[in-house]
Formats: structure tokens, C-alpha cells, sequence
């Protein structure tokens, strides 16, 4: 920046020679500040309606216009993406929700993160309310970390920055080599407890699994409620998954060391299912991130249901409803089903009337924002702690 104050008294000695100089200043100043009012633009990386509607909230809370492009599968099955606006020197924001399809929506966000890269883009941050893959984000026998992966793609398709929400586990923040803004939709969720809840003050937080009793402990907690864990799954547990290589070793006759005896792992005996804490006469809300398949959560509510339970809600942040979750909802016990939109389930909702929906754009809207503008990120994460 050219400060005024000392070109003037220049440009009053030598005004002639100045004149020019100075009507330069003051165009550039004028342009920056132009840039500076208009330096970011928002793409939709997808081509469903339903993160187009997203998209178009995040819009209008933030008073921009959508970017051009135009997202398409050819014949082939080939993914095309045609930005029809320039985007040299902004920063450019991606939102990309994820359907059924996901390997074509990744496609889609590596493929227009690119075309944006070589648009000379001057920042290019992915706006992924639902990141794919967080499941797999452990090792599993010969299995590979995809989570790690998929990081990677991104990052070197151009992607500088991410905004996602409620990861799987909180430590896939350390496949990026990037920052990365972990939102939360606990306080929506709150918020739709506490206002659509009938007489939620006899509600009970329930945990379908020990391994979700801190997210309902943290949710017990902030609503001034009881908890209840339901323990003995049915099926093994994603914590329960074998982590070794189960295959026979390869037997070498050697006659050298045989080798060190390790100690045999005894097997895990799931006990019956029970239901620690009292269910009886009170409503229960089960929370949990991730809502895919729903047996786990159909049985859940059969066996609240059984101790005395009235009235089943689940709270979830991403509702992926695969297969039959829709009807496998409608026929169980449950009574609502509670998303964000995270992830497109419009078609879900039409199967079944029990799924509700919770708008979260005002917060991605605000995180966007906040970070063209340069601002703390903190007033997001107000009171959220890690458990949430």
C-alpha cells in the first residue's frame, strides 16, 4: 500500500510529472479494494439437486452468487467439469455433499479442484459436510488406511484447506497435510431436542454401544438428562474388528531360532444385552454420528421398547440410509429419525415419513466467512469440547 500523505506534497512541487503516477495509485487502490470485496467465489462440485440446494443456502446466508460451472458424466461414464467464469487470484470455495455414488463425487471434487488449480485459483478450500471413507480410517488384516488415501488425492489435486463436519474419529485431522476445520452439529441437535422434543426433560440419553457412551455422556450432560448404555451387541463391533493377519504362516524348516512364544489372546464372550440405566416410562434418544445401516439401531430400540420405553428418537449427524434402512425404519419401533443435511437423503425421506432433517448451512456459511475474511475460528467451537 502507497500511503497519500506522502505524495502529496510530491505531487504539489511536481504535479505535472506526479499527475500520472498518481492516477496509477489510485486505480490499483481502487482494484484491491474491489478484489478485496469480491476475492472469493462458491462452486457446487456436484451435480445433484440436493447439494445444489445446499449450495444455494450457503449462498444466500453469505449474500454471494453460485459460481458457473457445469458438472456432467459422458457417456462413458467419464466425469467433465467446465468452469464458465474466471477464477484467477480468488479463493475459491467447493461444496461437495455426497450421495449413494460416492467414488463419482470424489471424482467429481478431484476433477473441478483441479480444473481450478490450472485456472490459477489463488486458494481452493473443499467444503465437505460429510467426508467419505472416514470409516475406513484404521488398518484391518491387509486392508489400507482409505481415509489416508483420499487425503492425499486431494491434496495434491490442489485442495489448501478443508471444512467437513463431524469426523468419524477425530484423528483423521492428521492424514492432511492441510488444515482442517472440524465443525459440529451438536449444537443443532441440541437445539431440535430441546424445541421439538415433546416433554424432553423425561427424555434419557441412550448410547447403543460403550463405545458411544462419551457422545451421549457429552449430550447428557449439556441437556441436564440421564444416561443409559445398552451393553452386548449382537454383532461385533467396529472396535471388535480383527486387527491381525489371520492367514497361515508360511513354515520354513530352519534350524536356527524357533522362535518367541507370545501369549494366546483369549476370545471376547459378548454378554445378553442389557440396558444399563433406567428406560422405563421415558423417552430415549440414542446419538451417534453415522446412521448407514440401521439394524443395529432397529434391534436398540426393540430392546428399549421391551424395558419400558415409550417414545425412540435417533439423533445422528450424517444420514447415509443405505439399502433398506428407509423401510427397515418405518416397520421398527422407532419413532424419528433425526439428520443433518450433511448427505442428500431426499429420496429416503419419501420412503419413509419417520426421517426428519436439520438444516446446518448457517454454520458452513459462517465457517466460509470467517476464513476469507481472516477471522478466528474459535466462536464456532464455542463450549465444544472434544467428546461432542
Amino acid at each position: 500500500h502507497v500511503s497519500l500523505s506522502l505524495l502529496l506534497p510530491l505531487y504539489v512541487k511536481e504535479n505535472v510529472f506526479l499527475l500520472p503516477c498518481l492516477n496509477r495509485v489510485l486505480l490499483v487502490t481502487s482494484c484491491m479494494n474491489k478484489n478485496n470485496a469480491r476475492g472469493y467465489r462458491v462452486f457446487s462440485a456436484n451435480s445433484t439437486p440436493a447439494c445444489t440446494e445446499l449450495a444455494k443456502k450457503i449462498t444466500e446466508r453469505l449474500g454471494v452468487e453460485l459460481g458457473k460451472s457445469v458438472v456432467y458424466q459422458e457417456a462413458n461414464r467419464e466425469t467433465r467439469v467446465d468452469v464458465k467464469e474466471s477464477v484467477r487470484g480468488q479463493t475459491i470455495f467447493i461444496i461437495q455433499t455426497v450421495p449413494r455414488d460416492v467414488n463419482t463425487a470424489i471424482m467429481e471434487l478431484l476433477v473441478m479442484t483441479y480444473a481450478l488449480k490450472t485456472s490459477c485459483a489463488k486458494n481452493i478450500i473443499g467444503v465437505i459436510p460429510y467426508f467419505p471413507y472416514s470409516k475406513q480410517c484404521k488398518m484391518r488384516k491387509r486392508g489400507s488406511i482409505v481415509c489416508k488415501l483420499l487425503a492425499s488425492m486431494l491434496a495434491n489435486a490442489g485442495l489448501s484447506h478443508i471444512i467437513t463436519m463431524d469426523l468419524h474419529q477425530k484423528e483423521i485431522q492428521g492424514f492432511f497435510s492441510f488444515p482442517v476445520d472440524n465443525l459440529r452439529a451438536s449444537p443443532f441437535l441440541l437445539q431440535y431436542i430441546q424445541e421439538e422434543v415433546p416433554d424432553y426433560r423425561n427424555a434419557i440419553i441412550v448410547a447403543k454401544s460403550p463405545s458411544a457412551a462419551k457422545r451421549a455422556q457429552s449430550y447428557a450432560e449439556r441437556l441436564r438428562l440421564g444416561l443409559a448404555v445398552i451393553h452386548g451387541e449382537a454383532q461385533c463391533s467396529e472396535s471388535d474388528m480383527a486387527d491381525g493377519r489371520h492367514s497361515p504362516p508360511f513354515v520354513r524348516n530352519t534350524f536356527g531360532h524357533p522362535g518367541l512364544e507370545l501369549p494366546l489372546m483369549m476370545a471376547k464372550e459378548k454378554p445378553p444385552i442389557t440396558v444399563v440405566g433406567d428406560v422405563g416410562g421415558r423417552i430415549a434418544i440414542i446419538v451417534d454420528d453415522i446412521i448407514d445401516d440401521v439394524e443395529d439401531f432397529v434391534a436398540a430400540a426393540e430392546i428399549l421398547k421391551e424395558r419400558g420405553a415409550y417414545k425412540i428418537y435417533i439423533m445422528a449427524t450424517h444420514g447415509l440410509l443405505s439399502a433398506d434402512a428407509p423401510r427397515l425404519i418405518e416397520e421398527s419401533a422407532i419413532d424419528e429419525v433425526v439428520v443433518t443435511n450433511t448427505v442428500p437423503h431426499e429420496v429416503q425421506k419419501l420412503q419413509c415419513p419417520k426421517i426428519k432433517t436439520v438444516d446446518v448451512s448457517m454454520i458452513l456459511a459462517e465457517a466460509i466467512r470467517r476464513i476469507h475474511n481472516g477471522e478466528s475460528m474459535a466462536y464456532l467451537f464455542r463450549n465444544i469440547t472434544v467428546d461432542d
